[in-house]
């Protein structure tokens, strides 16, 4: 494919997922939305990020279809917050298998409990997939629960997505 701007009319849906999903913070702050983290101030305490940076990859994000722009109000002043769309959401497994694959083939700095993907209906740990390593039952996005003990020191609930 050689050198490139943008993927985005390429043939190949690798390339266009890719031109999509693998700048690192667009990764992370996925990470982050599917955690429920919404506001611009939140992403930027856990991610240390540079605000011109968040913002463009934000709105970068919400170009792309990833996370819809969603205002509130805060002080009587009108603010936004970032939600995953369906398109987000549907990143899910993609989150889990990096973290996978991050776990397996890297090197944490300190030691670190793995990420944990918990099937609710049985309350068994399961690795993303089609169905639950332990019943065998088909995983639905409402029925997991991340558990990311290194990050935010409890369970992480999975951010629900947004029409916009």
């Amino acid at each position: 494919m050689g050198r490139r701007d943008s993927w985005t009319g390429a043939p190949c849906p690798v390339a266009r997922g890719a031109d999509v999903l693998c700048d690192p913070w667009t990764i992370v702050i996925l990470r982050d939305a599917h955690a429920g983290l919404t506001r611009f101030d939140q992403f930027r305490e856990k991610l240390g990020i540079a605000d011109n940076v968040l913002s463009t990859r934000l709105g970068r994000m919400v170009e792309t279809g990833l996370l819809a722009r969603v205002p509130y109000r805060e002080h009587g002043r009108t603010r936004h917050e970032y939600r995953l769309t369906s398109a987000g959401a549907d990143t899910l497994p993609v989150i889990h298998a990096v973290a996978h694959w991050g776990g397996a083939h890297t090197s944490s700095p300190a030691p670190a409990e793995p990420m944990r993907l918990v099937h609710l209906p049985c309350g068994q740990d399961t690795r993303p997939g089609p169905s639950c390593d332990h019943c065998g039952a088909e995983l639905q996005r409402d029925d997991l629960h991340r558990v990311e003990t290194w990050r935010y020191g409890i369970d992480a609930p999975l951010a629900e997505p947004v029409t916009p």
